[in-house]
C-alpha cells in the first residue's frame, strides 16, 4: 500500500485501485479500479443512512490490501458516532471488499447502507491526464441474479460485475442493504467487483471460503518478504526504508499466464503497471542480491518479444528490445490485443548488460546458452540500427510522428536541452547510452568467452576500447569540466550539465583523468540539493525544479550515480548521496517515489513531492538494494570463483549488518562496525576478495 492521507493506492500485478482515505473512489482525479490498463470503476461510494463515511485511519495489510477504518457521521446534536464501518479491501483481477458494521451502542441499530458505482471504461492515460470518460453513454446496465452488470457496447467487449452477500438488493446505480445491527454486535458482508474481458470473467485470487491470509497475493507477499535482505543499522531509517521498499516491489510483480514461474516487475503504480524494457531491466539489476529470478524472468520475457522485422509504426527493428507493452482500450489496438512499442534507445544495450551480470551472479550454462542468440541479435541491432549513420555512436530518432521524441530515460519532449535552454533535436547520441553500449560490448565479450567464441570476444573487446576512446574525445568538454549530455544531429555537443554522466561512471566508460571533475560537478551546489543530484543544473536555461526531467531528483538516477562514484573511488561523494536519499525517504514515509522536486534543501527542509510521481515505482523501490550494494562494495564474479567486498560505510550508519544477500544459493551476511567488517554464508570454494576494507578512518577487515 502506498499513498498520502488523501490518496491510497493498492496494487497487485496488472490491477490497481486508487481511492480516498474512506475507501471511496472518485473523490479526486486519478481515482479508479484499473485492470490491464482499463478503468472498470471510476466511482464507488458507500453511504450510511444517506451520509458519506467519515475516515479515521488506513491500515496497510500489504501492497495489495488495506483496511479503511471509518464511522457513520454523528447524529445531529450528538458529539460522537456509535457505528464503526471497517472496509478491508483486496485487489487482484478486480476487487474484493469485506465490510463490517460494528454497533458500539447498547441499542439495536437499523441501518440503510447504499453503494453507488459507475464505470467509464477509460484508457489508462485518459485517467492519468484527467480527461473525462467519453464512453459512459455507451455503457449498458443490466440487473439479475443479485448481480449489477455494466457492459461497454460495440466491438470492445468489456464488462464489470458487482455482487455482494448480506441480502443486498441490486438497483440501477448500485447495491443497497437494509440492516439491523444488534447492540454491541456486528454484521459483515462481502462485495465482489469482477472485470470481464470478451465475456470471460477474471478469476479472483480471493476464493470464497478461503482466508484472505492464505490467498495467492498474501502468500507471495510473505514469501517475498521472507527472502528479502534484512538490515540493521545505527540509523533505523535505513532498516525501515529497505523493508518498505521491498514491500512496494512485491505488489509490482506481474506474471505471464503462459510462464507462471517467471517473475517480472511492472514499471510502477499507478500509471505504468506493465512491462517496460529499460525500467524492468534496471530494476532487475538492482534486485540481484534479493532474487536473481527477476533478472532471469525479465530477460526471458523480453527475449520472446525481441524485434524481428522493421515496422515504423511500432518502431520495431530486428534485435531491438521493447520499450513498453500495453493492453486495453488504446489507440489503434484491436480488442484484447497487447500492443508492443519499441521506441527506446537504451533497453537493447541494457539487455546485454543484464545478461552479462546474471552470468557473473551464477547463471547456469544452460541459461546462458539459451540467452546467447538474443544477445547476438541485440549486439547486431546496436551496430546496424542503433548506429544508423555509422559514426560509432548509438543515436535515436523516432520513425513516425506518433513515437516518442526522446527515447532515452529522460523521454519527455523537453528532456534534452542545450545549456541555453533550447531543445536539442534528434538524431541524438546520449552520453549515458554510449556508456550502456560500452558495458554491453564488455559483457558480450565476457559471454562470448564463456561460450568459447574466442574470436567474437576479441572483436567485442576491440569495439569497446574504440568506443571508450572516441567517447572521451568527443563528449568531454574541457572548458566546462564535464561530459556533454549528448551529441546533436550535427554532431555538436549538447552542453548542459546533467546527471546522465553519472551513469557513464557506473558503466566504466569515463577516463580516469576526467573522473575527479565529473564527481565534483555532480556534487556541486548547482546539481546536489542535499537530498540528491538534480537531473539538470540549476544554472541551465531549461532548469525547473518542478519539471519531470529538467531539475527534479530521481532516486534510481542517484543510486546509479552513487554506484558510479564508488566504482571510481569517490567514497565520500557516494555516501553523501546515500545519506541525502535516506533523508528524502524520511519525508515520504520511508518510501522513495519515482521522483521529487529539485528544490534545494536550504530552501525547503523537506523534499517537495512531484504531483504525478508513481509510488510505488519499480526502480525507485529497488534503489535501496543498489545503495546497500554500494555501501558494501559488493561485486560478484562466480565464474571466476570470487565475491569482492569492500564496505565503506558512513559513521552515521555504523554499526551496520546486512543479512540474507542472495548469491546463487547462498545466503550471505555482511557486518560492519568501526573496527572492521566480516562476511559469512558463502559456499566453500567461493573466495572473498577483500578491498582496502577501510570504513571511516581506521576500520580493517576482520579475519
Amino acid at each position: 500500500m502506498s499513498g498520502t492521507m488523501s490518496t491510497v493506492s493498492l496494487v497487485e500485478g496488472r490491477c490497481f485501485c486508487v481511492s480516498g482515505p474512506s475507501g471511496d473512489i472518485g473523490t479526486a482525479g486519478g481515482h479508479g479500479l484499473v485492470v490491464k490498463d482499463t478503468r472498470f470503476l471510476d466511482h464507488l461510494e458507500l453511504r450510511v443512512d444517506g451520509e458519506p463515511l467519515e475516515p479515521l485511519t488506513v491500515e496497510p495489510i500489504g501492497p495489495h490490501a488495506a483496511t479503511f477504518v471509518t464511522r457513520r457521521r454523528p447524529r445531529p446534536g450528538l458529539a460522537d458516532s456509535t457505528l464503526l464501518v471497517v472496509r478491508r479491501r483486496y485487489v487482484g483481477n478486480g476487487m474484493v471488499e469485506d465490510i463490517t458494521l460494528e454497533n458500539l451502542s447498547g441499542a439495536e441499530a437499523a441501518v440503510t447502507l447504499t453503494l453507488t458505482a459507475t464505470t467509464d471504461f477509460a484508457g489508462l492515460f485518459d485517467v492519468k491526464e484527467g480527461r473525462p470518460g467519453t464512453r459512459k453513454s455507451e455503457v449498458e446496465t443490466t440487473m439479475g441474479d443479485g448481480v449489477l452488470r455494466r457492459r461497454l457496447d460495440g466491438a470492445e467487449s468489456r464488462a464489470v460485475e458487482l455482487s455482494a452477500t448480506g441480502g443486498a438488493t441490486v438497483f440501477t446505480h448500485g447495491l443497497v442493504w437494509h440492516l439491523s445491527v444488534p447492540a454491541r454486535g456486528a454484521r459483515t458482508f462481502t462485495l465482489r467487483v469482477v472485470p470481464v474481458f470478451e465475456d470471460v470473467p477474471l478469476v479472483s485470487p480471493y476464493r470464497r471460503g478461503v482466508s484472505r491470509r492464505e490467498s495467492h497475493p498474501a502468500l507471495e507477499h510473505r514469501r517475498w518478504r521472507e527472502r528479502s535482505p534484512v538490515v540493521s543499522a545505527a540509523d533505523e531509517r535505513l532498516d525501515r526504508l529497505v523493508r518498505t521498499c521491498t514491500d512496494d516491489l512485491a505488489g509490482l510483480r506481474i506474471t505471464d499466464p503462459h510462464h507462471p514461474r517467471r517473475i517480472v516487475l511492472a514499471a510502477g503504480a499507478p500509471w505504468f503497471m506493465t512491462l517496460f524494457g529499460r525500467d524492468s531491466l534496471l530494476t532487475a539489476w538492482m534486485l540481484l542480491p534479493l532474487d536473481a529470478r527477476v533478472a532471469r524472468g525479465t530477460l526471458e520475457t523480453l527475449a520472446e518479444t525481441q524485434g524481428k522485422s522493421v515496422d515504423p509504426r511500432t518502431e520495431e527493428q530486428p534485435g531491438r528490445i521493447l520499450h513498453e507493452v500495453r493492453s486495453g482500450l488504446v489507440d489503434e489496438a484491436r480488442e484484447g490485443e497487447e500492443t508492443v512499442y519499441y521506441g527506446t534507445v537504451d533497453a537493447t544495450p541494457l539487455f546485454v548488460m543484464l545478461a552479462g551480470e546474471l552470468h557473473r551472479w551464477g547463471a547456469s550454462k544452460t541459461e546462458t546458452a539459451s540467452l546467447m542468440p538474443h544477445v547476438h541479435r541485440a549486439l547486431s541491432w546496436i551496430e546496424r540500427y542503433g548506429d544508423a549513420d555509422g559514426d560509432g555512436f548509438v543515436e535515436y530518432e523516432r520513425a513516425t510522428d506518433r513515437g516518442l521524441v526522446n527515447q532515452g530515460w529522460k523521454d519527455s519532449f523537453d528532456g534534452i536541452t542545450y545549456d541555453s535552454g533550447d531543445l536539442a533535436h534528434p538524431p541524438l547520441a546520449l552520453a549515458e547510452v554510449q556508456g550502456y553500449v560500452y558495458a554491453a560490448l564488455v559483457a558480450g565479450a565476457e559471454l562470448a568467452r564463456a561460450t568459447h567464441e574466442t574470436e567474437r570476444a576479441r572483436e567485442l573487446d576491440d569495439r569497446a576500447a574504440t568506443l571508450k576512446r572516441r567517447f572521451n574525445e568527443q563528449f568531454w568538454l574541457p572548458e566546462r569540466g564535464y561530459y556533454a549530455l549528448a551529441l546533436d544531429a550535427d554532431k555538436r555537443p549538447v552542453d548542459s550539465l546533467a546527471s546522465n554522466m553519472g551513469h557513464c561512471l557506473w558503466t566504466g566508460i569515463v577516463d580516469e583523468e576526467h573522473a575527479p571533475q565529473v564527481a565534483a560537478a555532480l556534487l556541486s551546489p548547482e546539481m546536489f540539493t542535499g537530498f540528491g543530484v538534480r537531473t539538470l543544473s540549476s544554472k541551465a536555461g531549461a532548469y525547473n525544479p518542478m519539471s519531470y526531467h529538467n531539475g527534479s531528483v530521481w532516486p534510481h538516477d542517484n543510486a546509479i550515480i552513487a554506484a558510479g562514484l564508488r566504482r571510481y573511488g569517490f567514497v565520500a561523494e557516494a555516501n553523501r548521496i546515500i545519506l541525502g536519499l535516506l533523508d528524502a525517504a524520511s519525508g515520504f514515509g520511508d518510501h522513495l517515489p519515482e521522483l521529487f522536486c529539485g528544490f534545494d534543501r536550504h530552501e525547503f527542509g523537506h523534499p517537495v513531492p512531484y504531483p504525478t510521481s508513481c509510488s510505488p515505482q519499480a526502480w525507485a523501490a529497488a534503489t535501496p538494494l543498489l545503495l546497500l550494494r554500494t555501501l558494501c562494495g559488493l561485486d560478484v564474479d562466480l565464474p571466476r570463483g570470487f565475491v569482492r567486498l569492500d564496505p565503506q560505510v558512513p559513521d552515521a550508519l555504523l554499526p551496520l549488518s546486512v543479512s540474507q544477500l542472495h548469491v546463487r544459493g547462498d545466503l550471505v551476511d555482511v557486518s560492519v562496525d568501526d573496527s572492521g567488517w566480516q562476511v559469512s554464508g558463502l559456499t566453500d570454494g567461493v573466495r572473498v576478495e577483500r578491498g582496502a576494507g577501510t570504513v571511516g578512518e581506521s576500520a580493517q577487515p576482520v579475519e
